[in-house]
This record gives structure tokens, C-alpha cells and sequence, in this order.
């Protein structure tokens, strides 16, 4: 398992550094984002082939809902950040790395993502591994997968509606799942990995806890480096009306919203 392992790391890295060479040359560090999930999709692929012999039902659904995962997430960013140049994330990256952050950002970037992403896949190589019966952890793990997806979907489908249609420069959108979580698409993706994270558990027991790293790291990106914390920073200089949409609004697990809060 550990010389697939280096296997899976070697092919994210060889999605990450044609992107990177890309983005030197277009001076947009923020591609990463768009493959961040094919980064984590790719050395599947390959855990899948090494084990075809032997995979399950349970690693037929979890790379299915893995691959939709995916490519719904890369077409969305894709799609959002079309003719956008790059984000005002790694802009602010950008100036704080000059000179040379075209070099700089093989490690700062896209390496570095390379490897989260990789730690991230962990789940499914655990799994595929250790094919066993289904039991009742299963369930729970198909319903936090199949409806992280779901959730995180629909969400960004809200937003990218709200963010299509007139409103005020500093409107903030607080209709929908929107009202009940400031940030349902990050809830609803790490349901995804602690349900994969689950899925890994009832095939190989506590045998292969470490792959727990998975969601363990992934909810910690959402909510402190990323996600949560990156987004919320100075949002309220930009959008003072985001301050009484987060006195009334769950920051991260849905919660009905508090009296004033427009559905």
C-alpha cells in the first residue's frame, strides 16, 4: 500500500505542475483552485486500478460520489472564475512574494495543495484495501456523502443565482441554505469527507485510522485556513450588512436562523 501511496502523491503532483507552468505564464496563481478537486480525484483512479481485482459495492459508491464530487466542483469554479483574472487571495499572496512569486508559487501554491490533496484522497485508498462486508457505518457514511454533494450543490447553484441576478453592491445573499449557514457549500463538503472517512472505517476498522487525517484536514482548511476564517476576515469592511446576517446566521453547521432573518 505504501508504494501506491507514493504512486497517488507522484500523479498529483503531475496534475498540479502543468497547471502551475500555466499559470506563470498567465499570471494566475488562482488556477489551483479549479483543480484542486481533480488533484484529489486523480490518484484514485489509480487506487481503483490497483485493486480492481478486488473492489466492493462500498468502493464502487464511494469513488462514484467521489468522481461527481469532483467534477461538479471543477466545472463550478471553473465556471465562476471564467474571464475573472486571478483572485484577490492570491493577489494579496502575490504582492506579499515578490519578486519571483511565479517561482515561488510551485511550493507555496501548488505544491503544497498537491500534497493536502493527496492527504485528502486517503479514505479511498484505505478502502479499496480492505474490501469487506457492508454494515450499518456504511449507511451513515452513503447518507453524509450522497447528501454533502447534494448540499454543497445546491448551495453554489443559490449563490451563483443570487451573484447572476440585480441587486446592490454590497447585498449579501442570505435566502435559501444561505439563511440557515454562512457557508452551507463548506458544511456540506466536509460531510463529504467524514463520510468517506467513515465509509474507510467500516471497511478496514481501526486499522486504518489514519485516514481520518482526511477529513480531520479537510474541515480544518474549511474552517480556519481557507474557508471560513479567510472568507469572513474582512468581509464586514467590504459588506457592513454581512454583520447582522452574522448575528442572526450559523457560521457553519445549518441552524434556523434567528429572528430577522430574511428565507
Amino acid at each position: 500500500m505504501l508504494s501506491l501511496a507514493s504512486l497517488g502523491l507522484a500523479i498529483t503532483l503531475c496534475v498540479a505542475l502543468p497547471v502551475w507552468v500555466f499559470s506563470v505564464v498567465v499570471r494566475d496563481a488562482s488556477l489551483a483552485d479549479r483543480i484542486w478537486s481533480l488533484m484529489i480525484a486523480a490518484p484514485t483512479l489509480a487506487y481503483a486500478g490497483a485493486y480492481a481485482r478486488v473492489l466492493d459495492g462500498r468502493s464502487a459508491w464511494m469513488l462514484a460520489l467521489l468522481l461527481l464530487w469532483a467534477c461538479r466542483l471543477a466545472l463550478h469554479i471553473g465556471r465562476r472564475n471564467w474571464g475573472h483574472g486571478e483572485d484577490r487571495r492570491y493577489r494579496a499572496m502575490r504582492a506579499r512574494n515578490e519578486p519571483h512569486f511565479g517561482l515561488k508559487s510551485l511550493y507555496l501554491v501548488f505544491g503544497l495543495q498537491a500534497v493536502l490533496a493527496w492527504i485528502v484522497g486517503w479514505p479511498l485508498l484505505a478502502a479499496f484495501a480492505h474490501p469487506s462486508p457492508l454494515s450499518w457505518l456504511d449507511g451513515l457514511a452513503l447518507l453524509l456523502v450522497g447528501g454533502g454533494v447534494v448540499f454543497e450543490a445546491v448551495a453554489d447553484a443559490q449563490l451563483a443565482r443570487f451573484l447572476r441576478g440585480p441587486r446592490r453592491e454590497d447585498a449579501v445573499m442570505d435566502r435559501g441554505l444561505w439563511a440557515w449557514s454562512r457557508h452551507p457549500n463548506y458544511f456540506g463538503e466536509a460531510c463529504v469527507w467524514w463520510g468517506l472517512g467513515l465509509a474507510a472505517l467500516s471497511a478496514g476498522g481501526w486499522a486504518v485510522a489514519w485516514c481520518l487525517a482526511s477529513p480531520l484536514l479537510m474541515t480544518g482548511l474549511l474552517l480556519k485556513v481557507s474557508g471560513v476564517a479567510l472568507l469572513e476576515h474582512d468581509i464586514a469592511e467590504r459588506r457592513p450588512a454581512y454583520r447582522s446576517y452574522a448575528a442572526r446566521t450559523s457560521a457553519f453547521i445549518p441552524w434556523p436562523p434567528r429572528r430577522g432573518a430574511r428565507l
